[in-house]
């Protein structure tokens, strides 16, 4: 009975599993605004590309 008084008390293994979660969050986090940034980066190299192909006299797509 001590020893499971004892087992219960222990929260040993709490901090663990709480900077494992904070990890998790920072990572989706992170995945999100990778994605965001990800979509806007490619609508502006596409404006770049679009302007440099219509200044060189090269077909604009």
């Amino acid at each position: 009975m001590l020893f499971l008084k004892a087992f219960l008390r222990d929260e040993s293994g709490a901090t663990l599993i709480e900077y494992g979660l904070v990890a998790a969050l920072v990572s989706i986090a992170a995945i999100i605004a990778l994605q965001v940034l990800g979509v806007e980066l490619q609508v502006i190299f596409n404006m770049v590309s679009s302007y440099l192909a219509v200044g060189s006299g090269g077909p604009s797509s």
